[in-house]
């Protein structure tokens, strides 16, 4: 085996360890809000005592949260504003997310890109036209707006070739907005949980939250529909002088045939 298959199959051995690690720890059974009320005043205590470690811990089941596509990834950001404030707290989320999107994005890419849940297939469809011609610019404005299958433009990115660098900056600087605005939900939970209360998601998706994050979107659009409309000018001029030609040519046999 060369040393190109190992590197293609590594994505897909830390996907598998990501699955294993979640079986043998209990991953997922612990990433509820049960479990982060119940142990919310630990936490705290454990950042506290060594944040360094604990911060490194957090990346990493970010990590495995993103590339085994476990729906808890709004949870698992709010649990780090919780836990380390709205900046280091969202810093960290970035961290884990855009790692995890990685290695599920290669795991896709070389292992299984054509498989593709029946129900996710009619939005894969949808949106990957915009991906297969405008890949970065595309996948940028939908992860600006946190409405759309995070794991899911994973694999449709993987499933149309998009190259890793414009995969990974898209990713990155696509969540920032929405995963602090997650983290400043989180940091706002301090003995909200405890006391058996749970977060406000309406604030996440009311219109002073959601709006700019809207207004992003369709700034990053703006040079993909430019491009869409000279094409289409240009079109059109081609098809007009095509027909001028056309029309040049059969006035000029009409002619030599009066002669």
């Amino acid at each position: 085996m060369t040393l190109a298959h190992l590197k293609h199959l590594l994505p897909l051995a830390l996907l598998i360890a990501g699955l294993v690690a979640l079986w043998a720890f209990g991953l997922q059974r612990d990433l509820s809000w049960t479990s982060l009320s119940r142990h919310e005043a630990e936490l705290l205590a454990i950042v506290a005592a060594r944040p360094i470690e604990v911060g490194a811990a957090y990346v990493v089941v970010y990590a495995v949260t993103v590339a085994c596509s476990l729906p808890e990834g709004a949870l698992v950001t709010i649990a780090g504003g919780l836990m380390f404030g709205v900046v280091l707290g969202g810093a960290l989320a970035i961290t884990g997310a855009s790692i995890g999107a990685v290695i599920l994005f290669l795991a896709a890419r070389y292992a299984f890109a054509d498989i593709v849940p029946p129900r996710a297939a009619p939005f894969m469809a949808r949106i990957r036209p915009g991906i297969e011609r405008d890949g970065f610019l595309y996948l940028l404005a939908l992860r600006l707006v946190p409405l759309f299958p995070f794991w899911l433009l994973n694999l449709v990115a993987a499933a149309c070739g998009m190259r890793l660098l414009p995969f990974t900056l898209a990713t990155v600087l696509g969540i920032i907005p929405g995963t602090f605005v997650y983290a400043w939900v989180g940091a706002g939970l301090a003995g909200v949980l405890e006391g058996g209360g749970m977060p406000d998601f309406a604030a996440i998706f009311s219109p002073h939250i959601l709006l700019p994050l809207l207004a992003l979107a369709t700034l990053t659009l703006l040079p993909v529909g430019w491009r869409a409309f000279k094409g289409r000018n240009a079109g059109r001029r081609g098809a007009a002088c095509g027909d001028a030609r056309g029309g040049d040519a059969r006035g000029g046999d009409a002619q030599g045939g009066n002669a």
